[in-house]
C-alpha cells in the first residue's frame, strides 16, 4: 500500500480527520483520537494501527510487522506494518478499519454524536 492509498482509505471512514504531526507522520483520527499513522520509516511506507489483544499476539512476531514503537513500550496494543511481506493490502485495510472502530467505540457517546458518528 502506498501513502496515497492509505490516506484515501482512511479519508473514506466517517468523521476521520487528518493531521501531519510527530516529525511528518500522517496521522488519522476519529473524534480527535488516533486510529492510524502512516510514516516513521524512511525506506518503505509504514502503517501503525491499534489491534485486539489476540491480534497483537499473532502479529508481533510476523515478518514485516512489529509492536509499534512508542505505543507498545507503553503497554498499548498497536502494530506497525513496516516491511514486506507484512499483510496484503486488503487485510491491512481491514485491520485499519478495525482500529478505527475500536477507537471510535472508546469515544464517549456525546462526543461521538458531536462528531457525527452513528451510535450503535
Amino acid at each position: 500500500m502506498t501513502y496515497e492509498e492509505f490516506n484515501a482509505f482512511c479519508q473514506s471512514l466517517p468523521a476521520a480527520t487528518y493531521v501531519v504531526q510527530w516529525g511528518g507522520a500522517q496521522v488519522w483520527k476519529v473524534c480527535g483520537k488516533v486510529f492510524a499513522i502512516g510514516g516513521w520509516e524512511v525506506d518503505a511506507p509504514s502503517f501503525t494501527f491499534k489491534v485486539s489483544d489476540v491480534s497483537y499476539e499473532i502479529f508481533k512476531d510476523m515478518p514485516g510487522l512489529r509492536p509499534a514503537p512508542y505505543f507498545a513500550s507503553r503497554g498499548m496494543k498497536w502494530i506497525q506494518h513496516f516491511a514486506q511481506p507484512g499483510l496484503p493490502d486488503s487485510e491491512l485495510q481491514d485491520y485499519i478499519r478495525l482500529s478505527y472502530q475500536m477507537v471510535a467505540q472508546g469515544v464517549p457517546k456525546a462526543r461521538r454524536i458531536e462528531c457525527g458518528l452513528t451510535i450503535s
